[in-house]
């Protein structure tokens, strides 16, 4: 790639995706591991890698938070994005400046030299050298795919996060929870602690984790009775804390705020955050797209959920439908649709399903089937695009009336547009 032309960050990705598609996914480390080690560069803070299969982007966001209120500047690395390509690089709570982020990929650009990369890998290690750059206090990484041949997995973590296992991306990582859990533990390391978040690990997760040598933490047990309805009582070590609750919603995410702050306290040593401050940071923590409400009169949420254990998740924070409720649906390919249509097929009396753009992308109709035959019991109907769905079911909404946007980051980001700016 020529970077003489002093590309800005729209072009770079343009090139970028041109060369090495995002939804291009070749799992492996020898590539990446060579780059790196051409970069010369090394990671000297603590480093906290989040694997599972949901809730890791809000880990991060408790951990980022927590940080911040701490006194630190983290850099948090996650994706994909909903809006903006610099939402993936923070560095103590602020994207990434764009110019900075050019540098570390054209960075990674002279280093790679004849080795291909894929998108994920090269945008990873451009992450790696903004950090190092930028002189953080701390770098939160979220596992892109799986874990052990994720390009984040070159760095070793001090600690661990593992927040549930489940099935999702079956054709790179296998098709059940035994296969899954093995590919998540392989981002351990010998002597280092794990965080596990999933209530009912298969025992593959614990076999693997032990053949590695894991230091293995479940934060459930470390879960007390709290003196408040909202509050959370984390007990571990020589730690006893009473904390609020995030403002996430969702009763799952008292499980994820759990593998944070646990994770803080394996780290207090060279992090140290006060109690005080980690309340401070969990009653500040802000993530887009996780069981959002974005409007009122009718009520619209935005959630990224797009596998069938994130829509069982979805489903118990929306109950059973009691009005007119509506989906406003779309999924990329190899997705589960049918499961996640028996998953919320309570919530709904009617679906919405609109294609999405890129070459990941189905038809409508092709989803609208997967729906029927699942099948859910509300009306399923094809609409043209995520905007006009959504623009249909305000429509035909009354005040007290929900709509729900779902099925992946690129759903919520078309809505997330068209809502623009009372998503804000």
């Amino acid at each position: 790639m020529n970077t003489s032309s002093n590309p800005n960050l729209t072009d770079w990705l343009d090139r970028l995706e041109r060369r090495a598609p995002a939804s291009r996914i070749e799992l492996g480390l020898e590539r990446v591991q060579a780059v790196w080690r051409r970069m010369d560069a090394e990671l000297s803070m603590p480093v906290i890698t989040v694997a599972g299969t949901n809730g890791k982007g809000s880990v991060v966001a408790m951990l980022e938070s927590m940080l911040i209120a701490g006194g630190y500047r983290p850099m948090a690395y996650t994706s994909p994005h909903i809006l903006r390509f610099a939402e993936r690089m923070r560095i103590a709570g602020r994207e990434a400046e764009e110019t900075d982020i050019v540098d570390a990929l054209e960075h990674v650009e002279r280093a790679r030299a004849d080795i291909a990369l894929t998108y994920f890998e090269q945008t990873t290690l451009a992450a790696f050298r903004l950090a190092a750059r930028a002189g953080v206090d701390a770098i939160v990484l979220e596992v892109g795919l799986g874990g052990r041949l994720d390009a984040v997995n070159v760095v070793d973590a001090d600690v661990v996060v593992i927040t549930s296992i489940d099935i999702d991306h079956a054709e790179f990582l296998g098709d059940t929870r035994e296969r899954i859990a093995c590919e998540k533990a392989g981002v351990a390391r010998a002597g280092r602690p794990v965080i596990v978040g999933e209530p009912d690990p298969p025992a593959s997760l614990n076999e693997a984790l032990e053949s590695i040598g894991a230091c293995v933490i479940r934060a459930g047990e470390c879960l007390g009775p709290a003196g408040a309805v909202d509050a959370l009582r984390i007990v571990h070590g020589d730690f006893s804390l009473e904390l609020p609750r995030p403002p996430l919603l969702g009763d799952w995410q008292r499980g994820n705020a759990a593998c944070a702050v646990i994770a803080l306290i394996e780290l207090a040593d060279r992090l140290p955050v006060t109690e005080a401050q980690m309340a401070a940071g969990l009653r500040d923590v802000r993530l887009p797209g996780r069981f959002q409400i974005v409007r009122r009169n009718p009520e619209v949420i935005l959630d990224v959920a797009h596998n069938p254990a994130a829509a069982a998740a979805l489903a118990s924070a929306l109950g059973r439908a009691q009005t007119n409720s509506i989906a406003v649906f779309s999924a990329l390919a190899g997705k589960d649709v049918a499961g996640i249509g028996r998953a919320l097929d309570a919530c709904f009396t009617r679906w919405l399903v609109a294609p999405l753009d890129g070459d990941r992308a189905q038809p409508a109709g092709d989803i609208a089937a997967e729906l029927e035959d699942a099948p859910v019991s509300g009306t399923v109907e094809t609409v043209e695009s995520v905007p006009a769905a959504l623009q249909q079911a305000l429509a035909d909404s009354g005040p007290a009336d929900r709509v729900v946007v779902f099925g992946s980051f690129l759903t919520v980001a078309e809505a997330w547009i068209e809502l623009s700016p009372k998503a804000h």
